[in-house]
């Protein structure tokens, strides 16, 4: 009855161990800042339901806002216009229309590993062949030019980039990126940059794949960067003959953005920016906990996350990477298992440092206490 699209695409597992947690363990897992929007963009929604903006938006988003997503990624790309931009479900509907705009049978994709849950199973909804490029621990899990360079075959269609990564809180520097778009440029082939956890850097700024090369597809979104991850609003930015293709498919899956809620991210753009830099500050400080709490803990080893919200520490103990989460879970916290984003990811274990610093602090001690009586390799 169904299509062989859905042939071997699972649950996530991320949803997978957080669908079994109970009410009072301590959340690590899900990656969703524990801050609510700021209050000027939950007074605009409002406001726009009340003047009346519940009617259909324009297939690629309101103008208005649409020219200050303009404003905003100028700094990345200068001479982008509206006609670069198309407002979106969230990057998520972004990376699955993409997908479908670009992906035959025969197509090769190439994705990290780790990386986030989507990227392989929406090649191979597409009929495409993801092709894993390496995440390394001993690179800080920043994808090398080289490593990717190998695998290009006159296959290859598309490559799909995101930093600060999700789950490993890696981030490009500037010669990396530069170099793996030479690559591109050199074979054609289109990249899909994933680039959601643009503002939440540490050190240094961010390094975005938009510049002068075509062929990229920017995606983004408002859930990270004005905690909103459950009113799905984001956006693309691209060529106009991208957008203009990738449109005509927005339009037969969800018709168009929800018109209220551009409203409240159009306040968003244009109101005080302090939420974020205080968010980020936040984060930061808890960054710091938390991965001085996992290298404290005999069996972990855990480097610095550069950006995102999220520590991918590998571990020594005899037991799978879903063992241990299973095992945590137990304990009562709720974590996600590292082969859950790749091969690769296994023996790693997620940790999303998106709560309370006392919550991490407690979350720490039921890790150290859990895994004081596995045995080590």
């Amino acid at each position: 009855m169904f299509s062989t699209r859905l042939d071997g695409i699972e649950k996530s597992g991320i949803r997978k161990i957080f669908g079994m947690a109970d009410k009072n363990s301590i959340h690590l897992g899900i990656g969703e800042p524990d801050f609510n929007p700021p209050e000027h963009i939950a007074v605009a929604l409002k406001e726009a339901v009340d003047a009346g903006y519940n009617k259909y938006s324009p297939i690629l988003g309101l103008p208005e806002l649409r020219e200050a997503i303009v404003e905003r990624i100028k700094r990345y790309k200068k001479d982008i216009t509206v006609d670069n931009v198309m407002v979106t479900m969230g990057a998520s509907s972004g990376l699955a229309l993409s997908s479908m705009a670009l992906y035959e049978p025969g197509d090769e994709v190439m994705v990290p590993d780790p990386g986030f849950v989507f990227y392989i199973p929406h090649a191979k909804i597409y009929k495409a062949k993801p092709v894993c490029y390496p995440m390394k621990k001993e690179h800080g899990y920043v994808p090398q030019p080289d490593d990717i360079n190998e695998l290009v075959t006159d296959k290859t269609k598309a490559i799909i980039m995101n930093s600060p990564s999700n789950p490993c809180g890696s981030a490009l520097g500037k010669e990396e990126v530069r170099a793996i778009t030479e690559i591109c440029k050199d074979h054609n082939i289109v990249i899909i940059s994933d680039e959601v956890y643009d503002e939440v850097i540490y050190e240094g700024e961010h390094h975005s794949f938009l510049g002068d090369y075509e062929n990229v597809i920017h995606l983004n979104s408002f859930s990270k960067t004005f905690a909103m991850t459950g009113w799905r609003i984001g956006y693309m930015v691209s060529s106009p003959d991208i957008i203009e293709h990738i449109s005509r498919l927005q339009y037969y899956a969800i018709a168009c953005p929800s018109t209220p809620l551009e409203h409240a991210v159009l306040a968003g753009l244009k109101g005080p920016q302090g939420f974020i830099k205080d968010m980020v500050a936040a984060f930061k400080r808890r960054r710091n906990v938390i991965t001085a709490l996992l290298n404290s803990i005999d069996g972990f080893d855990c480097l610095l996350p550069k950006g995102a919200f999220y520590v991918f520490p590998s571990f020594d103990f005899k037991i799978s990477d879903t063992d241990l989460a299973l095992h945590l879970l137990k304990a009562g916290v709720v974590s996600t298992y590292g082969s859950a984003f790749g091969k690769r990811g296994e023996g790693h274990i997620r940790f999303s440092y998106a709560n309370s610093t006392e919550n991490i602090e407690k979350g720490m001690d039921i890790v150290k206490d859990a895994v004081s009586s596995l045995e080590r390799n």
